[in-house]
């Protein structure tokens, strides 16, 4: 056994594939081995050689490398150079005790006799010098593969049968998996209710994973490599029981060094804690990080909220929560403070001094989804206005931040949360889209808002008396997305008189838009060319479709993705990010609800209702005609 031992602490370490063997060979004093027993040593060692690579073949993301390297290194460490006889014959016992863990996973090592020790030893004599050095060498790129420093990663999503899943995150993930930001032993597991197998999912799936422009290259390869690591589990009636096979699941293709996951809770809020309390007791891996994604809306109430948040932080930490809003996944977000930090000519002006308000617009034409997510009571003030809007807001209002960090940039916003005034309700417009199907009940029993329109303020130094409009809203006449900055006028304007009697025709206008077309507009006043002083308001304009190729802009959940992937929060909202915002919207939503405020009604395709207008009138805002 003392020669065992010498020989296994010579040899380099090897990997312990648990799910081969559930029990650890013990071996115990070698006796002289007679001429049948070297025989059927090396037939039996064979045999457990073939064994072991189709079990591994098996082994989910696991595949035999007959080469060093993937990159076609074959430079071989010292230690597995051509030795001497006895350095082969100590290595290979070595290999064969650990190669016959599975076939002996149910022997114990009191009841094993000489005969059985006997089996499994090759004699020096045996050892052809060529299948044992190809044999090393094997198995080290094995061993390298699966203990080297690349971390392994699974990313579950939970709900995975949905539309969410279907056509965004399943899509954005693949994308990801294209173009190498995954790492090569990634495993995708779907995870819901349905009875399906692997091979079900991957064709639910498939149907909406397309290749962009610039990924026509190996598009079916790089699709069919995506499929293929791609596993399904079934949650059954019980969460807790669904979670363990998840784990379990994991587990099989996972590293026996660190190995991190992603859990993407693509799930209603309704059902959020029934699956994340689970997850949290038995599929949390202990070898690496776990990084939850939840979706928006973030709770029904602010005291909903809090119940949800206290719930989970008793179970994660606040790092590993990443509320998920994939409107701020747009490149007008990240731009933001791009433009702002990055430029000396923007900064001095970002504050009262010069800005006399700030337009935050964000309007959708399609109605498609208002039945299911705006007449379930939700309505827009919770999807998009506690979310999407307040973090805009907050995100260019903020001071700048120490640093690039996350948690830097999240201490920023949340004082620009809690420095917003509460909210008037005659500040405040209602509208709802007019029923056009026919289905009038629909309407008349629901005062569910699907546009909404405000005038905040932010009582700081910063920006104390600048108003902040915002206006949303679903149904209207275009798809628009942008933050529209108007400037102070020029105090005492010598060309004051050569705009006529409109006076607003002369404020410079800072535009950051994201649909219908992503563009950086300036608004400056310039002489006409010609004989005579006329003035015009003209644009200047980046227009991201001249300037870059917009055909290879990646999704936002491709990039909310890839930042939970990086560990990078800074587009998350945090737990007191978000009570902040619940306080701000909280009080508006009761007096909206204790006096029965009925929402104005607008036509689809329309302009909201008109009250929006003689809204910002009231704070000096002049809404651009472009809506």
């Amino acid at each position: 056994m003392s020669g065992l031992a010498a020989s296994a602490s010579a040899a380099p370490s090897l990997p312990s594939w648990s799910s081969l063997a559930t029990s650890r060979f013990t071996p115990v004093a070698i006796a002289a081995p007679s001429f049948r027993t070297q025989a059927c040593g090396l037939r039996c060692w064979i045999a457990a050689k073939l064994k072991l690579r189709k079990a591994l073949k098996r082994h989910h993301g696991w595949q035999l490398q007959r080469n060093l390297d993937a990159r076609g290194n074959d430079k071989v460490p010292d230690y597995l150079e051509p030795a001497s006889q006895t350095e082969k014959r100590s290595h290979w016992n070595m290999h064969l005790a650990y190669d016959s863990g599975g076939e002996m996973a149910n022997t114990s090592s009191d009841t094993l006799d000489s005969s059985t020790v006997h089996e499994i030893s090759v004699p020096q004599g045996h050892i052809p010098s060529e299948i044992s050095f190809a044999v090393q060498k094997e198995e080290y790129a094995v061993s390298r593969r699966h203990s080297n420093n690349e971390p392994s990663l699974c990313i579950a999503v939970i709900g995975a049968t949905g539309e969410l899943a279907r056509t965004k995150v399943f899509p954005a993930l693949f994308a990801l998996y294209y173009s190498g930001f995954l790492p090569r032993n990634v495993g995708i597991f779907g995870y819901s209710r349905k009875k399906l197998t692997d091979e079900s999912l991957r064709s639910i799936i498939e149907a909406n994973l397309t290749c962009r422009v610039d990924h026509h290259e190996n598009c079916d390869g790089k699709l069919s490599e995506f499929l293929k690591r791609t596993y399904y589990v079934d949650a059954g009636h019980d969460n807790k029981e669904g979670m363990v096979r998840l784990n379990s699941r994991m587990a099989q293709i996972e590293n026996i060094g660190a190995a991190n996951r992603i859990f993407y809770l693509a799930v209603p809020q309704e059902a959020l804690l029934d699956v994340a309390l689970p997850l949290a007791d038995g599929a949390q891996t202990k070898q690496g990080w776990n990084r939850i994604i939840i979706e928006k809306p973030f709770g029904f109430t602010g005291l909903s909220s809090q119940q949800v948040t206290q719930s989970m932080l008793s179970r994660f930490d606040e790092k590993q929560i990443y509320r998920i809003d994939h409107l701020l996944g747009k490149d007008l977000i990240e731009n933001l403070t791009v433009l702002r930090f990055s430029n000396l000519v923007f900064e001095p002006l970002w504050s009262r001094t010069y800005i006399r308000n700030v337009q935050v617009i964000f309007s959708e034409e399609t109605s498609n989804e208002i039945q299911g997510r705006y007449f379930g009571n939700y309505g827009i003030i919770r999807d998009i206005v506690h979310s999407h809007i307040l973090q805009t807001i907050a995100l260019f209002a903020m001071e700048p931040p120490v640093s690039l960090d996350g948690e830097d940039i999240r201490d920023e916003k949340v004082k620009v949360l809690r420095s917003i005034r509460k909210v008037d309700l005659e500040d405040v417009v209602l509208g709802q889209l007019k029923d056009t199907s026919g289905k009038v009940d629909r309407y008349t029993k629901s005062m569910t808002p699907t546009y909404f329109a405000a005038a905040m303020y932010i009582d700081n130094a910063r920006w104390d008396g600048v108003p902040f409009l915002i206006r949303t809203g679903m149904g209207l006449m275009t798809n628009r997305a942008e933050i529209r900055i108007q400037f102070r006028h020029v105090p005492g304007n010598i060309y004051r008189e050569r705009f006529g009697h409109d006076i607003d025709l002369d404020t410079n206008e800072l535009v950051l838009r994201d649909q219908p077309e992503e563009a950086i507009l300036l608004k400056v006043n310039n002489k006409v060319p010609g004989l005579g002083l006329q003035l015009d308001a003209s644009e200047l304009n980046l227009l991201y479709r001249d300037r870059y190729n917009t055909e290879v802009v990646p999704d936002s959940y491709e990039h909310l993705l890839l930042d939970v992937l990086d560990g990078d929060s800074h587009l998350f909202m945090r737990s007191d990010e978000l009570a902040a915002a619940w306080n701000v919207l909280t009080p508006i939503i009761h007096e909206i609800d204790q006096n029965r405020v009925a929402p104005e009604l607008y036509e689809a395709g329309d302009r909201g209702p008109i009250n929006a207008y003689y809204l910002a009138a009231k704070h000096g805002v002049r809404w651009d005609d472009d809506w």
